[in-house]
Protein backbone atom coordinates (compact mmCIF):
# COMPACT_ATOMS: atom_id res chain seq x y z
CA UNK A 1 0.00 0.00 0.00
CA UNK A 2 1.52 3.29 -0.87
CA UNK A 3 2.67 5.57 2.17
CA UNK A 4 0.82 8.18 3.77
CA UNK A 5 2.49 11.48 3.99
CA UNK A 6 1.74 15.47 5.28
CA UNK A 7 3.47 17.73 2.76
CA UNK A 8 6.41 18.16 5.08
CA UNK A 9 7.66 15.07 4.48
CA UNK A 10 7.72 15.32 1.08
CA UNK A 11 8.55 11.71 -0.43
CA UNK A 12 12.68 12.07 -1.94
CA UNK A 13 12.86 10.29 -4.72
CA UNK A 14 9.96 11.86 -6.96
CA UNK A 15 12.04 15.48 -6.49
CA UNK A 16 15.45 14.09 -6.83
CA UNK A 17 14.09 12.68 -10.10
CA UNK A 18 12.60 15.96 -11.38
CA UNK A 19 16.03 17.17 -10.84
CA UNK A 20 18.12 15.00 -12.32
CA UNK A 21 15.66 14.36 -15.25
CA UNK A 22 15.84 18.32 -16.30
CA UNK A 23 19.31 17.42 -16.88
CA UNK A 24 18.39 15.09 -19.96
CA UNK A 25 15.71 17.69 -20.90
CA UNK A 26 18.73 20.65 -20.98
CA UNK A 27 20.95 18.38 -23.19
CA UNK A 28 17.68 17.40 -25.29
CA UNK A 29 17.12 21.16 -25.96
CA UNK A 30 20.79 22.20 -26.59
CA UNK A 31 21.18 20.34 -29.50
CA UNK A 32 19.40 23.21 -30.88
CA UNK A 33 22.60 25.01 -30.63
CA UNK A 34 24.40 22.29 -33.98
CA UNK A 35 21.98 23.54 -36.25
CA UNK A 36 21.08 20.43 -36.97
CA UNK A 37 18.43 18.91 -35.10
CA UNK A 38 17.01 15.02 -36.33
CA UNK A 39 19.50 15.30 -38.85
CA UNK A 40 23.30 13.23 -39.77
CA UNK A 41 25.75 14.36 -38.68
CA UNK A 42 28.77 15.26 -41.69
CA UNK A 43 31.05 12.38 -42.83
CA UNK A 44 34.32 14.56 -41.34
CA UNK A 45 32.66 15.47 -38.18
CA UNK A 46 35.24 15.43 -35.20
CA UNK A 47 35.44 12.35 -33.01
CA UNK A 48 34.47 14.31 -29.96
CA UNK A 49 31.15 15.27 -31.85
CA UNK A 50 30.49 11.55 -33.14
CA UNK A 51 30.69 10.43 -29.67
CA UNK A 52 28.48 13.05 -28.04
CA UNK A 53 26.06 12.32 -30.90
CA UNK A 54 25.57 8.59 -29.95
CA UNK A 55 25.74 9.28 -26.48
CA UNK A 56 23.10 11.72 -26.73
CA UNK A 57 21.23 9.50 -29.50
CA UNK A 58 21.28 6.55 -26.93
CA UNK A 59 20.81 7.95 -23.09
CA UNK A 60 18.42 11.51 -24.10
CA UNK A 61 16.76 11.72 -26.89
CA UNK A 62 12.94 10.48 -26.75
CA UNK A 63 14.46 8.82 -23.28
CA UNK A 64 14.45 12.39 -21.35
CA UNK A 65 10.93 13.16 -22.32
CA UNK A 66 9.26 9.66 -21.48
CA UNK A 67 10.60 9.76 -17.85
CA UNK A 68 9.04 13.62 -17.19
CA UNK A 69 5.62 12.32 -18.75
CA UNK A 70 5.93 9.45 -16.19
CA UNK A 71 6.60 11.77 -13.14
CA UNK A 72 3.97 14.01 -14.35
CA UNK A 73 1.54 10.91 -14.67
CA UNK A 74 2.95 10.33 -10.94
CA UNK A 75 2.58 13.76 -9.55
CA UNK A 76 -1.28 14.21 -10.32
CA UNK A 77 -2.01 10.73 -8.37
CA UNK A 78 -0.26 12.49 -5.91
CA UNK A 79 -2.38 15.64 -5.69
CA UNK A 80 -5.51 13.50 -6.39
CA UNK A 81 -5.08 11.85 -3.49
CA UNK A 82 -3.89 15.34 -1.34
CA UNK A 83 -7.19 17.14 -2.14
CA UNK A 84 -9.94 14.11 -2.13
CA UNK A 85 -9.77 14.03 1.64
CA UNK A 86 -11.15 17.79 1.32
CA UNK A 87 -12.70 18.56 -2.04
CA UNK A 88 -14.22 14.79 -2.89
CA UNK A 89 -13.22 12.46 -6.07
CA UNK A 90 -15.11 14.53 -8.01
CA UNK A 91 -13.99 18.06 -6.71
CA UNK A 92 -10.29 16.29 -6.72
CA UNK A 93 -11.05 15.62 -10.27
CA UNK A 94 -12.03 19.43 -10.79
CA UNK A 95 -8.54 20.38 -9.49
CA UNK A 96 -6.72 18.32 -11.43
CA UNK A 97 -8.83 19.08 -15.04
CA UNK A 98 -8.36 22.83 -13.83
CA UNK A 99 -4.51 22.44 -13.58
CA UNK A 100 -4.19 20.75 -17.25
CA UNK A 101 -6.47 23.65 -18.53
CA UNK A 102 -3.94 26.64 -17.32
CA UNK A 103 -1.00 23.98 -18.34
CA UNK A 104 -2.38 24.37 -21.81
CA UNK A 105 -2.45 28.06 -21.41
CA UNK A 106 1.48 28.16 -20.02
CA UNK A 107 2.16 26.44 -22.99
CA UNK A 108 1.23 28.78 -25.25
CA UNK A 109 2.53 31.09 -23.19
CA UNK A 110 5.92 29.69 -22.94
CA UNK A 111 5.27 28.86 -27.14
CA UNK A 112 5.15 32.62 -28.30
CA UNK A 113 7.44 34.10 -25.62
CA UNK A 114 10.25 31.70 -25.38
CA UNK A 115 10.79 28.36 -26.81
CA UNK A 116 9.00 26.38 -29.97
CA UNK A 117 10.07 22.78 -28.39
CA UNK A 118 7.23 22.83 -25.46
CA UNK A 119 5.83 20.22 -22.86
CA UNK A 120 3.79 22.02 -20.52
CA UNK A 121 0.29 22.05 -23.55
CA UNK A 122 0.87 18.50 -24.00
CA UNK A 123 0.61 17.33 -20.49
CA UNK A 124 -2.28 19.90 -19.61
CA UNK A 125 -3.86 18.05 -22.43
CA UNK A 126 -2.91 14.49 -21.17
CA UNK A 127 -4.26 15.88 -17.68
CA UNK A 128 -7.73 17.03 -19.20
CA UNK A 129 -8.55 14.02 -21.43
CA UNK A 130 -6.88 11.27 -18.96
CA UNK A 131 -7.72 12.55 -15.53
CA UNK A 132 -10.92 10.35 -15.58
CA UNK A 133 -8.64 7.38 -15.41
CA UNK A 134 -6.67 8.05 -12.38
CA UNK A 135 -9.10 5.72 -10.52
CA UNK A 136 -9.28 2.96 -13.60
CA UNK A 137 -8.36 -0.16 -13.01
CA UNK A 138 -4.51 -1.35 -12.69
CA UNK A 139 -4.77 -3.63 -15.68
CA UNK A 140 -6.75 -0.84 -17.83
CA UNK A 141 -3.97 1.64 -17.37
CA UNK A 142 -1.14 -0.65 -18.45
CA UNK A 143 -3.16 -2.08 -21.32
CA UNK A 144 -3.84 1.59 -22.56
CA UNK A 145 -0.03 2.32 -22.07
CA UNK A 146 0.74 -0.37 -24.52
CA UNK A 147 -1.46 0.82 -27.05
CA UNK A 148 -0.38 4.50 -26.58
CA UNK A 149 3.03 3.37 -26.78
CA UNK A 150 2.72 1.70 -30.14
CA UNK A 151 0.85 4.74 -31.57
CA UNK A 152 3.16 7.05 -30.26
CA UNK A 153 6.00 5.40 -31.15
CA UNK A 154 5.05 5.19 -34.86
CA UNK A 155 4.03 8.84 -35.49
CA UNK A 156 7.03 10.16 -33.81
CA UNK A 157 9.08 7.74 -35.45
CA UNK A 158 8.09 8.94 -38.71
CA UNK A 159 8.76 12.33 -37.48
CA UNK A 160 12.70 11.49 -36.75
CA UNK A 161 12.90 10.30 -40.01
CA UNK A 162 13.04 13.57 -41.67
CA UNK A 163 16.79 14.58 -42.63
CA UNK A 164 15.82 18.23 -41.34
CA UNK A 165 12.55 20.06 -40.24
CA UNK A 166 13.52 23.79 -41.16
CA UNK A 167 14.35 22.79 -44.87
CA UNK A 168 17.69 24.42 -44.79
CA UNK A 169 15.75 27.92 -44.67
CA UNK A 170 16.98 30.75 -42.07
CA UNK A 171 14.92 31.42 -39.17
CA UNK A 172 13.12 34.60 -39.04
CA UNK A 173 15.61 37.53 -37.59
CA UNK A 174 12.71 39.45 -35.02
CA UNK A 175 10.85 38.46 -32.29
CA UNK A 176 7.30 39.40 -33.67
CA UNK A 177 8.45 36.45 -37.13
CA UNK A 178 9.91 33.68 -34.44
CA UNK A 179 6.84 34.19 -31.92
CA UNK A 180 4.46 33.58 -34.80
CA UNK A 181 6.24 31.09 -36.50
CA UNK A 182 6.28 29.31 -33.03
CA UNK A 183 2.98 29.50 -32.47
CA UNK A 184 1.99 28.50 -36.06
CA UNK A 185 3.53 24.94 -35.08
CA UNK A 186 2.09 24.51 -31.99
CA UNK A 187 -1.43 22.92 -33.09
CA UNK A 188 0.94 20.30 -34.83
CA UNK A 189 3.65 19.61 -32.08
CA UNK A 190 1.57 19.81 -28.93
CA UNK A 191 -1.08 16.42 -30.28
CA UNK A 192 2.28 14.83 -31.18
CA UNK A 193 3.83 15.36 -28.18
CA UNK A 194 0.70 14.46 -25.93
CA UNK A 195 0.43 11.40 -27.72
CA UNK A 196 4.08 10.63 -27.00
CA UNK A 197 4.07 11.35 -23.80
CA UNK A 198 0.74 9.25 -23.08
CA UNK A 199 1.97 5.50 -22.35
CA UNK A 200 4.51 7.20 -19.67
CA UNK A 201 2.20 8.96 -18.32
CA UNK A 202 -0.52 6.42 -17.73
CA UNK A 203 2.59 4.50 -16.60
CA UNK A 204 3.85 6.66 -14.42
CA UNK A 205 -0.06 6.79 -12.69
CA UNK A 206 0.18 3.42 -12.00
CA UNK A 207 3.21 3.44 -10.54
CA UNK A 208 1.85 6.24 -8.23
CA UNK A 209 -1.03 4.07 -6.65
CA UNK A 210 1.48 1.46 -5.34
CA UNK A 211 3.83 4.31 -4.09
CA UNK A 212 6.97 2.61 -5.66
CA UNK A 213 8.68 6.00 -5.23
CA UNK A 214 7.60 7.31 -2.18
CA UNK A 215 8.65 4.21 -0.80
CA UNK A 216 11.42 2.46 -3.04
CA UNK A 217 12.65 0.86 0.06
CA UNK A 218 10.34 -1.26 0.15
CA UNK A 219 10.12 -1.67 -3.53
CA UNK A 220 13.79 -2.39 -4.62
CA UNK A 221 13.31 -5.66 -6.42
CA UNK A 222 11.00 -4.31 -8.70
CA UNK A 223 12.58 -0.96 -9.33
CA UNK A 224 16.20 -2.61 -9.54
CA UNK A 225 14.66 -5.17 -12.41
CA UNK A 226 13.29 -1.94 -14.36
CA UNK A 227 15.84 0.04 -13.91
CA UNK A 228 18.36 -3.09 -15.26
CA UNK A 229 16.04 -3.85 -18.05
CA UNK A 230 14.95 -0.56 -19.05
CA UNK A 231 17.97 1.29 -19.75
CA UNK A 232 19.35 -1.52 -20.78
CA UNK A 233 16.51 -2.00 -23.86
CA UNK A 234 16.71 1.65 -24.88
CA UNK A 235 20.10 1.34 -25.10
CA UNK A 236 19.66 -1.09 -27.73
CA UNK A 237 16.61 -0.55 -29.43
CA UNK A 238 18.61 3.44 -29.78
CA UNK A 239 21.88 1.35 -32.07
CA UNK A 240 20.01 1.96 -35.31
CA UNK A 241 19.16 5.08 -34.84
CA UNK A 242 22.60 6.16 -33.34
CA UNK A 243 23.96 4.92 -36.53
CA UNK A 244 21.82 6.93 -38.54
CA UNK A 245 22.35 10.52 -36.49
CA UNK A 246 26.24 9.49 -36.24
CA UNK A 247 26.39 9.16 -40.17
CA UNK A 248 27.46 6.10 -40.55
CA UNK A 249 24.13 4.25 -42.29
CA UNK A 250 21.75 6.26 -44.71
CA UNK A 251 18.86 4.41 -44.53
CA UNK A 252 16.13 4.53 -46.82
CA UNK A 253 12.32 6.47 -45.55
CA UNK A 254 11.20 2.60 -44.30
CA UNK A 255 14.18 1.64 -42.49
CA UNK A 256 14.58 5.82 -41.19
CA UNK A 257 11.23 5.26 -39.90
CA UNK A 258 11.68 1.55 -38.72
CA UNK A 259 14.86 3.22 -36.88
CA UNK A 260 12.76 5.97 -35.77
CA UNK A 261 9.98 4.38 -34.10
CA UNK A 262 12.02 1.66 -32.28
CA UNK A 263 14.17 4.33 -31.15
CA UNK A 264 10.92 5.94 -29.30
CA UNK A 265 9.32 2.52 -28.49
CA UNK A 266 12.34 1.52 -26.52
CA UNK A 267 12.93 5.33 -25.13
CA UNK A 268 9.79 4.36 -23.18
CA UNK A 269 11.51 1.95 -21.60
CA UNK A 270 14.51 4.00 -20.72
CA UNK A 271 12.63 6.87 -18.99
CA UNK A 272 10.85 4.31 -16.67
CA UNK A 273 14.42 2.72 -16.11
CA UNK A 274 15.64 6.13 -15.46
CA UNK A 275 12.83 7.17 -13.08
CA UNK A 276 13.44 3.43 -10.83
CA UNK A 277 17.42 4.01 -10.78
CA UNK A 278 16.57 7.27 -9.02
CA UNK A 279 13.92 5.57 -7.00
CA UNK A 280 16.70 3.26 -5.93
CA UNK A 281 19.41 6.27 -5.30
CA UNK A 282 17.03 7.81 -3.40
CA UNK A 283 16.56 4.46 -1.22
CA UNK A 284 20.03 4.97 -0.48
CA UNK A 285 19.99 8.32 0.47
CA UNK A 286 16.86 8.61 2.59
CA UNK A 287 18.35 8.70 5.92
CA UNK A 288 21.19 11.21 4.93
CA UNK A 289 20.65 14.86 5.47
CA UNK A 290 19.37 16.32 2.44
CA UNK A 291 22.00 19.18 2.47
CA UNK A 292 24.40 19.60 -0.63
CA UNK A 293 24.85 18.47 -4.02
CA UNK A 294 20.89 16.37 -3.34
CA UNK A 295 19.32 19.02 -1.67
CA UNK A 296 20.04 21.14 -4.67
CA UNK A 297 18.59 18.64 -6.48
CA UNK A 298 16.03 18.76 -4.73
CA UNK A 299 15.20 22.13 -4.73
CA UNK A 300 15.46 22.13 -8.45
CA UNK A 301 12.92 19.06 -8.79
CA UNK A 302 10.57 20.79 -6.32
CA UNK A 303 10.88 24.09 -8.66
CA UNK A 304 10.74 21.81 -11.79
CA UNK A 305 8.14 24.09 -14.28
CA UNK A 306 10.19 27.44 -13.05
CA UNK A 307 13.79 25.42 -13.92
CA UNK A 308 12.59 24.46 -17.50
CA UNK A 309 11.19 27.73 -17.99
CA UNK A 310 14.19 28.94 -17.17
CA UNK A 311 16.09 26.90 -19.64
CA UNK A 312 14.07 28.24 -22.17
CA UNK A 313 15.17 31.84 -21.39
CA UNK A 314 18.83 30.60 -22.16
CA UNK A 315 17.64 28.89 -25.35
CA UNK A 316 16.06 32.07 -26.55
CA UNK A 317 18.97 34.00 -25.62
CA UNK A 318 21.84 31.34 -27.42
CA UNK A 319 20.06 30.81 -30.43
CA UNK A 320 17.41 33.32 -31.59
CA UNK A 321 18.87 34.58 -34.76
CA UNK A 322 17.85 38.61 -33.48
CA UNK A 323 20.19 37.86 -30.03
CA UNK A 324 23.40 35.89 -30.21
CA UNK A 325 22.51 33.36 -32.86
CA UNK A 326 24.23 30.65 -31.88
CA UNK A 327 22.73 27.93 -33.95
CA UNK A 328 25.02 26.10 -36.32
CA UNK A 329 28.39 27.63 -34.24
CA UNK A 330 29.22 24.35 -32.29
CA UNK A 331 28.99 20.43 -32.40
CA UNK A 332 26.74 17.95 -30.28
CA UNK A 333 29.61 18.04 -27.57
CA UNK A 334 30.04 21.82 -27.33
CA UNK A 335 26.38 21.96 -27.07
CA UNK A 336 25.74 19.28 -24.33
CA UNK A 337 28.31 21.20 -22.17
CA UNK A 338 26.09 23.99 -22.60
CA UNK A 339 23.10 22.36 -21.92
CA UNK A 340 25.27 20.92 -18.71
CA UNK A 341 25.68 24.49 -17.28
CA UNK A 342 22.48 25.83 -18.08
CA UNK A 343 20.82 23.53 -15.95
CA UNK A 344 23.60 23.57 -13.36
CA UNK A 345 22.90 27.27 -12.96
CA UNK A 346 18.82 26.59 -12.54
CA UNK A 347 20.07 23.99 -9.57
CA UNK A 348 22.05 26.71 -7.66
CA UNK A 349 19.21 29.01 -8.31
CA UNK A 350 16.85 26.65 -6.99
CA UNK A 351 19.30 25.77 -4.39
CA UNK A 352 19.38 29.44 -3.12
CA UNK A 353 15.38 29.95 -3.50
CA UNK A 354 15.27 27.06 -1.17
CA UNK A 355 17.62 28.33 1.72
CA UNK A 356 15.30 31.61 1.42
CA UNK A 357 12.27 29.67 1.96
CA UNK A 358 10.60 31.01 -2.00
CA UNK A 359 8.55 28.67 -3.86
CA UNK A 360 8.94 28.54 -7.76
CA UNK A 361 7.43 31.61 -9.12
CA UNK A 362 5.56 28.98 -12.11
CA UNK A 363 4.55 26.41 -9.38
CA UNK A 364 3.08 29.55 -6.91
CA UNK A 365 1.58 31.21 -10.21
CA UNK A 366 0.07 28.05 -11.19
CA UNK A 367 -1.07 26.87 -7.59
CA UNK A 368 -2.88 30.53 -7.47
CA UNK A 369 -4.38 30.13 -10.44
CA UNK A 370 -6.12 26.48 -9.96
CA UNK A 371 -7.08 26.68 -6.64
CA UNK A 372 -6.76 30.33 -5.64
CA UNK A 373 -8.72 29.43 -1.97
CA UNK A 374 -6.80 26.90 -0.91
Amino acid sequence: MPVSRTLSERALAPDLARGLMLALIALAHAQLLTGRVLAPLPGAAPMVDTAAQAALTLLVDSRAYPMFAALFGYGLVQILRSREERLGPDGARRVLRRRGRWLVAFGIAHTALLFTGDILAAYGLLALVLAGMLRAPGPHLLVLAGLAGIVGASAYGAVLAVPDPTGGTELPADPLSSALLRLTVFPVLTPLNALMAAAPFLIGMWAARRGLLEDPAAHRAPLRRTATAGIAVAVLGALPQAARTTGYWAPDTVGAVAAGALHTLTGYAGGLGYAAAIGLLAAHLATRPRTGVTGALVACGRRSMSCYLAQSVAWLLLFEPYLLDLGGTVGPAGAAGIGLGVWAVTVGVAATAERAGRPGPAEALLRRLVEPTR
